[in-house]
């Protein structure tokens, strides 16, 4: 095996991997593309047993890579390409890490390529497909690097916290501070966090705080969606230290919470840390409750109002309604037969949350640019309350009905195929509860197919374009194009399959068509534009009869 080759050996594998990198080698054809998959799995296997040598000779490569100047479309292409294979290679490498290799390693990893990591994710450019997938890739490759080397990714945020403390500048790199949105953490990797935050968060600067809560609350879920048994043991033995933090860092976040601006801002964080104090829910759930506590019980009052719209800003009505899917989806990692008080808590709020999202009347909106998060929402929403209870269908039919938005279709269809392939925990409800709408679900396919197909019209950017259908057309290329295309459909006149004329007329009618919409922009007569106009349109109308005359 690979432990009792040498060292050269290793490394002549990682050379040829290098080699045959798309930004090396060119494009990639078939043939290099099953030998570069084969160079990946031979390194990925090796890693289990020459660790260092492995992921030390991938970061290496990675930063070469990273370096290197590129011109031209092609090569940005094969960069990226390139950058991609081998941060999946890193990945499965990672993932696949020894046990006993930890210190040196550690090291090792956090010096060499804990940096070449983070520059993919601290690069990300908005609107960016490229930099968009990079930073998946990257945070992937966190990810599986945080499983065995917590302390080294920890640190780095440790460190960067203590800097931004004593920081006296408004304009602060919190990029750092983001790393916990994309590490492994269990429960006490997890307590860790919230103890750093809660050391550090009052001397942070605005954009850090807002960053630090951004980034916990992702923290969260890395937590309950990775290791969700721990998360339902915490509601059958509550951990005292947990709820220690979570509270403090509760009553942190509130009191930097002055406007309605920043209670927007922190309202989802601030749900999540009483999730963690089940004792505290069970408490502020009574009329009277500690000195301690009354501001616990004056956010979920606050929560309330304004998820109904009781006198409240648009903003906070919106950050409620995130809030509370949040709750919502949370509550559904917890079983309903433990009977949790965080039940009660849902319960209180769900009726109106329904109401707020799926409302075809009035459609949730959060403004321009935020359409896919706001579906994202009402998916979470609607899944969840499938989740709690799979029998109250509402909004169910809400979004079955024909006449609800398009929008509410794309979320029906979205939760359930989420319902039908996420079914990770045994008391979660499974797809056939909704079998009973299967006639109404194939109308609403049909109707939209339907709806589409009369959508997709012929000379579709002409029509929607008109002020730019004559660009071009006057270029002596465009002409020649033209006019080779109507001799290749006259050839197919003369062809013996009868499919082929038939085609080759319609093609005739679609020039005609093309033409109306051309002539029409600048009033100028249709035989200007296409000479034979007249006999095209002969042949439309045959096609026409030779297709009934078939069917």
């Amino acid at each position: 095996m690979a432990a009792h080759k040498p060292v050269e050996w290793v490394q002549a594998v990682i050379s040829r991997f290098d080699e045959q990198l798309p930004i090396k080698a060119g494009q990639q054809t078939t043939h290099t593309r099953v030998s570069t998959e084969h160079n990946k799995e031979c390194l990925i296997n090796i890693s289990k047993y020459k660790f260092s040598l492995v992921i030390s000779g991938l970061t290496n490569i990675l930063k070469n890579v990273n370096n290197m100047r590129i011109f031209g479309e092609a090569a940005e292409k094969n960069l990226y390409l390139s950058q991609l294979i081998i941060l999946d290679t890193l990945e499965k490498c990672l993932a696949g890490q020894p046990k006993d290799c930890m210190r040196l390693d550690e090291t090792m990893l956090v010096k060499q390529l804990l940096p070449e990591i983070c520059h993919f994710i601290h690069t990300y450019r908005e609107g960016n497909q490229h930099a968009a997938e990079l930073r998946n890739s990257a945070s992937g490759v966190l990810f599986s690097l945080s499983c065995n080397n917590f302390n080294a990714v920890f640190s780095r945020i440790s460190t960067r916290l203590q800097e931004l403390t004593v920081c006296l500048e408004d304009n602060v790199d919190i990029h750092d501070i983001e790393l916990m949105q994309y590490i492994n953490v269990d429960c006490a990797k997890l307590k860790r966090l919230l103890q750093e935050t809660v050391f550090k968060f009052k001397a942070l600067k605005k954009p850090a705080q807002l960053g630090v809560i951004n980034s916990l609350e992702k923290a969260f879920w890395n937590w309950v969606e990775n290791y969700p048994d721990e998360f339902t043991m915490l509601y059958q033995r509550p951990q005292t230290d947990m709820a220690d933090c979570a509270e403090k860092l509760f009553d942190l976040v509130d009191s930097f919470a002055e406007s309605a601006k920043r209670k927007a801002a922190v309202w989802p964080l601030q749900i999540i840390l009483l999730i963690l104090c089940p004792v505290i829910i069970q408490e502020i759930s009574k009329e009277v409750v500690e000195d301690s506590k009354v501001n616990k019980k004056l956010f979920l009052d606050n929560l309330r109002k304004a998820l109904a719209g009781h006198g409240v800003s648009k903003q906070l009505t919106e950050s409620a309604a995130i809030a509370c899917v949040k709750l919502c989806k949370a509550s559904t990692y917890i079983n309903w037969e433990d009977n949790s008080v965080i039940f009660l808590l849902v319960q209180s709020m769900v009726v109106d949350l329904k109401a707020l999202l799926f409302n075809p009347a009035k459609t949730f909106s959060r403004g321009t640019g935020s359409q896919s998060a706001d579906m994202d929402l009402m998916i979470d929403c609607f899944v969840s309350c499938f989740r709690i209870n799979p029998h109250n269908n509402q909004h169910f039919k809400v979004c079955l009905a024909p006449s609800s938005p398009p929008t509410f279709h794309f979320v029906l269809v979205n939760s359930l195929h989420r319902i039908i392939t996420n079914s990770a925990l045994d008391w979660w409800p499974k797809i056939d509860a909704v079998y009973c709408y299967s006639g109404e679900l194939r109308g609403m396919f049909s109707e939209t197919l339907s709806r589409v197909m009369q959508g997709f019209s012929a000379h579709a950017p002409l029509r929607m374009t008109p002020e730019n259908a004559t660009l071009g057309s006057g270029i002596p290329i465009c002409r020649q194009a033209q006019t080779k295309l109507e001799v290749s459909l006259y050839a197919f006149l003369w062809s013996p399959d009868i499919e082929a004329v038939l085609v080759a007329m319609s093609c005739f009618r679609h020039l005609c068509e093309e033409a109306d919409i051309r002539c029409g922009v600048d009033e100028v007569s249709v035989q200007n534009i296409l000479p034979n106009y007249n006999t095209f349109i002969e042949f439309a109308s045959v096609s026409n009869m030779m297709s009934t005359g078939k069917s």
